[in-house]
């Protein structure tokens, strides 16, 4: 029999797309320090690549794919 190990971040996804909402719809990354990840200094600076970013992001938040700063999904 077989054991198998999920991994997942100690990051919550709710958390997450409250600081998504907090941050004016996601040109403020503020999730993205949230979760460890060193590239929301320069999407701060950028306005989260002038809100395209933040709405790309938002589609992975809500559809699982957008990872903590080491690379495992965020918990429900």
């Amino acid at each position: 029999m077989a054991n198998y190990v999920t991994i997942t971040s100690d990051k919550k996804k709710g958390v997450v797309l409250f600081l998504w909402f907090l941050g004016i719809f996601g040109m403020f990354p503020f999730y993205y320090w949230y979760v460890g990840r060193r590239a929301g200094i320069f999407r701060w600076l950028t306005l989260n690549y002038f809100l395209l970013g933040g709405i790309r992001d938002l589609f992975r938040i809500v559809f699982g794919s957008f990872r903590d700063n080491v690379g495992a999904p965020l918990r429900q």
